[in-house]
């Protein structure tokens, strides 16, 4: 008689592990982002405190969650790799080039999986991101309207479904938040690159909401080039800015 092998019924708290971590995979829940507290969380979730207990120790143990007397929190588990990128990568123009050459690729692939692949509530994300957008960008503050822009991306990276690319690209997202390529925030303040951004965000958006995949990924293209024209610019800008400052300075150097 050929031998099978037992199977073993699998315990509450390796299913409730299991959860987490596609949660987690997923990007339903994001890197620093706090838990409901344990005993909400039991009750939601119709299990024991203490097999939820065990469950979160577990993920605890792979570096996916992490526990402070505050509570319970997802691991920010790129940050040893970004902060010291942080600082490599930090006011170099040619990495700033090099990185939007690299979210051209990114962005534009991202916005075609999109366009095929989004859900009906992926698809009400982009629409609210962009709803957001708009109201924004009546205000004479820009911080808002920035912040939009960078939810929009994100919630494109999500309705793209590549697990991979979301992580990767969430990452980098934390960097934006922090100017190391540069800064949303002097970026929007030029009303001409503003009014440019709102209508190319609501290109983007349009062609993944009538999923139309060729569209949606040369839209994203534009964008990320344009971005990239916009910001060295700028950056020029502020270098023209210095030199005209030091001239007017210049007092303070040259003996009278």
């Amino acid at each position: 008689m050929p031998m099978t092998e037992r199977i073993k019924p699998q315990r509450i708290a390796d299913a409730i592990a299991d959860h987490f971590e596609k949660l987690i995979l997923q990007g339903v829940l994001r890197p620093g982002e706090k838990l409901t507290p344990e005993r909400e969380l039991a009750e939601k979730l119709d299990v024991s405190r203490p097999s939820l207990r065990e469950a979160i120790e577990m993920l605890a143990g792979r570096g996916l969650l992490t526990t402070t007397r505050g509570g319970t929190y997802v691991a920010q588990f790129l940050s040893p790799l970004l902060k010291p990128l942080a600082s490599l990568l930090e006011d170099n123009p040619q990495v700033t080039a090099d990185y939007f050459e690299f979210r051209e690729v990114i962005d534009a692939q991202a916005a075609r999986y999109a366009a095929v692949r989004a859900s009906d509530l992926d698809r009400e994300a982009i629409r609210e991101c962009i709803e957001r957008m708009k109201k924004a960008h009546e205000l004479e503050d820009p911080t808002q309207e920035a912040q939009a822009d960078v939810d929009l991306h994100l919630s494109i990276y999500e309705a793209a479904h590549n697990a991979v690319l979301l992580h990767i690209m969430m990452g980098l997202v934390e960097l934006l938040r922090t100017n190391i390529f540069f800064s949303r925030q002097q970026l929007y303040q030029r009303s001409a690159v503003r009014a440019k951004l709102l209508s190319q965000h609501l290109a983007i958006a349009d062609a993944i909401l009538s999923g139309n995949a060729k569209a949606a990924e040369a839209a994203a293209s534009e964008h990320v080039r344009s971005t990239c024209k916009s910001v060295e610019e700028t950056r020029l800008d502020g270098q023209r800015l210095k030199a005209s400052l030091l001239r007017v300075d210049r007092q303070d150097y040259v003996a009278r």
